[in-house]
């Protein structure tokens, strides 16, 4: 099986690589593993540097959004897993352009060479914030798309090209929507990583205005673990939310942080809160759990103390992106 994975030196699509190639998916067989990153910020090539070296496994530096390069790298390709995104919520209220044109155009790029290509299956990872914010219950894959940020509604607009895709032109493809992921890795911009290293250096965590915004927390493990299932069993033309089974506000997240790392409330500097900050996320997985047999296996509590204890070890990776500024 030849499998392009876009954004793959990133958080969530570097793991998705690491567990690939060492055969933590049995049903996805591998042979033939290219990773399309662009290496902007948040790709970094330590995240691969197990990996790279291995036969079958080759990096390619590259911009979603060229066309040209997507198609001398979809030729022959049978499953593409689409990570490759503008994440950063505060980033894209800033600078909502680069958001549109790698969230949108750069999707629809690699929909239309996936399809002049005939590719297998199409998987696009998307967000639980496409769906906007909820007051109480859960967002089953039939709730309208109320996006309120400009991240966001970027992440709605591919979701729709890949829906738009599958229906006009019959191409295999899956969505993919989650909750909040955490885990090894991820850039310190995010709140866990950012407020771990914080911490790890004797700096105050800036908590958004009260706290009370809820999210639901899940282990980029079982996060990719869920993504391989709608790889392998997924329905074509079908979105499936993959959630983590636990919802904490960012007050209560803060103070789990603060009390594995041994610290008290003197170390929370109240900020000004997001604007149009979404106030609760929460995800039915009962659809990825029927139909593929998704079930989160790590708790939050232990996931995090073993996140805690990565950031400890491996100051050598955070520490120089720690040192350009980025917004909290």
């Amino acid at each position: 099986m030849r499998i392009l994975i876009t954004g793959g030196a990133g958080f969530i699509g570097s793991h998705f690589v690491r567990q690939l190639v060492g055969g933590a998916y049995p049903e996805l067989s591998g042979e033939d593993v290219t990773v399309l990153d662009k290496l902007t910020y948040a790709g970094n090539l330590a995240n691969l540097r197990t990996v790279l070296d291995l036969s079958g496994v080759r990096l390619v530096q590259g911009d979603i959004c060229d066309a040209a390069l997507v198609d001398s790298l979809m030729a022959g390709v049978d499953l593409v897993v689409h990570f490759a995104a503008e994440s950063h919520v505060d980033r894209s209220i800033l600078d909502p352009a680069g958001f549109v044109q790698t969230n949108v155009v750069g999707t629809q790029v690699l929909l239309q060479s996936a399809l002049t290509h005939q590719v297998t299956r199409f998987v696009h990872v998307s967000t639980d914030e496409v769906y906007g914010s909820i007051e109480s219950g859960s967002w089953d894959e039939q709730f309208p798309l109320e996006p309120n940020s400009p991240y966001s509604a970027s992440k709605a607009g591919s979701d729709l090209l890949v829906r738009a895709y599958h229906r006009t032109h019959g191409l295999d493809a899956c969505v993919t929507r989650a909750s909040n992921n955490y885990g090894p890795y991820q850039f310190p911009e995010k709140v866990i990583p950012l407020f771990v290293t914080n911490l790890l250096n004797g700096i105050p965590v800036p908590l958004y205005g009260d706290g009370q915004n809820v999210r639901d927390w899940l282990h980029v493990d079982d996060h990719c673990r869920g993504i391989a299932l709608v790889a392998a069993k997924g329905r074509a033309g079908e979105v499936y939310n993959l959630g983590g089974g636990t919802e904490l506000t960012n007050r209560e997240l803060t103070e789990l942080l603060l009390r594995i790392m041994g610290f008290d409330s003197s170390m929370v500097r109240p900020v000004a809160d997001r604007k149009g900050h979404d106030l609760r996320y929460s995800l039915d997985i009962g659809k990825a759990s029927r139909e593929l047999g998704y079930a989160p296996a790590i708790d939050v509590t232990s996931g995090i103390e073993q996140t805690v204890d990565w950031y400890k070890q491996n100051r050598a990776w955070w520490e120089p992106l720690k040192a350009s500024p980025t917004e909290t």
